[in-house]
């Protein structure tokens, strides 16, 4: 009796112990919800800061962009036609030549004794000719022995002249005007026919070359005008202008190549630069445009937040925000064109949208202001 007695107490304190658990449990779980569902009913209804800007129309000049690279109407390595020793070095690095200045010459050795020789050889065919044209009209000579000294003249011509040819071929002249680069040969060095020598790149004017999709070729003509921006001027822009239009597509990307010419007088661009290619097409419109930080992105569509008066619970004027869906358009440095959704006057929250809900009450606080330049200058590092 008294084994029963024991085992029934026990029973008896584990059903407690249990009870007590499942109490705390639930009790902890209520609590918790009754806590979230008061900070959510506090934080729905607590005034937000935002900044906000007017919605207003700019005039928005359509355009197609793209990456580009300058490179040089004329450009060179220039190299020796013939194997020598190099004999003389007549420029410096860096240095602007003109159109047939000599550059470097070839050690000679023995041609100018040869180019001597052939001349005296060609001296003498001339007197022979010469001679029997008078031999030939006193019948003294036949016509065939005329026409050997001719062919003998003009064979010693001609070997004069390729001697000519040789002598100059030691000689490397700037095919063109423009500013020399880095000097790759040195004095006694002996060359190899075809070795770089240096380059030569003519800088002004320079092509900017670049490529754009397919879809855009029923918007691009010869003559149009292209805002070229470089890295190493930030904030400037370069105007050039379309020279050429690839003629075919090209068929791994699908995209057409185009040419622009620019200006480059201040001699401060150079080939091989990268650029940013902006090129203008249609006539320029008005369009709501706005700061891309207004705009929340999403999958299922991108919206703004538009302030409106309205009134609290007690009837007091207050500050709400109504979530609006939004088309956009074409991007242009900080802004972006809206097309739907926004009009010219509409108050549009640009910073503090985080915690904003439709129907979030809002106060304004424009002190600071999100980034709305059409054409951002990156900070100097």
């Amino acid at each position: 009796m008294s084994q029963s007695r024991k085992t029934a107490k026990r029973m008896t304190i584990m059903l407690l112990i249990v009870a007590l658990i499942f109490a705390l449990v639930f009790g902890w779980g209520y609590m918790r919800g009754v806590f979230v569902a008061k900070f959510l009913k506090t934080f729905a209804y607590q005034v937000q800061t935002v900044a906000t800007i007017k919605a207003q129309e700019t005039l928005w000049q359509p355009s197609v962009d793209s990456v580009g690279t300058l490179t040089a109407i004329n450009g060179a390595s220039l190299s020796a036609e013939v194997a020598g020793i190099v004999d003389s070095i007549n420029f410096k690095s860096g240095q602007d030549v003109q159109k047939g200045d000599v550059l470097l010459t070839l050690r000679p050795n023995s041609d100018s004794a040869v180019l001597a020789q052939l001349q005296a050889q060609a001296r003498l065919d001339a007197i022979t000719y010469a001679r029997d044209e008078k031999q030939l009209a006193a019948n003294a000579i036949s016509q065939a022995q005329l026409d050997t000294d001719r062919a003998n003249l003009d064979a010693a011509n001609a070997q004069v002249a390729a001697q000519q040819a040789t002598m100059n071929e030691k000689i490397v002249r700037a095919p063109f005007a423009g500013r020399l680069g880095i000097r790759q040969v040195d004095l006694g060095q002996y060359l190899q026919a075809g070795t770089t020598i240096v380059t030569l790149e003519q800088l002004n004017p320079l092509f900017v070359d670049f490529y754009l999709p397919q879809q855009d070729i029923a918007q691009l003509q010869v003559g149009q005008v292209v805002d070229v921006g470089l890295d190493a001027y930030p904030g400037q822009t370069y105007k050039a202008k379309i020279v050429a239009i690839g003629a075919t597509i090209d068929a791994a990307t699908r995209s057409l190549a185009v040419r622009a010419v620019l200006e480059n007088d201040k001699l401060r661009l150079r080939p091989g630069m990268f650029a940013s290619v902006s090129v203008e097409v249609g006539a320029a419109k008005d369009a709501v445009t706005l700061p891309q930080t207004a705009i929340a992105y999403s999958s299922y569509g991108d919206t703004v937040y538009i302030v409106k008066h309205g009134t609290d619970a007690q009837g007091h004027a207050n500050l709400v925000v109504s979530q609006v869906f939004v088309t956009l358009g074409d991007t242009r440095g900080d802004q972006v064109q809206v097309l739907s959704g926004v009009q010219p006057g509409d108050e549009v929250v640009t910073a503090g949208q985080v915690k904003l809900h439709n129907g979030s009450p809002v106060t304004v606080n424009n002190i600071i202001q999100p980034s709305n330049n059409p054409s951002p200058n990156p900070p100097n590092e």
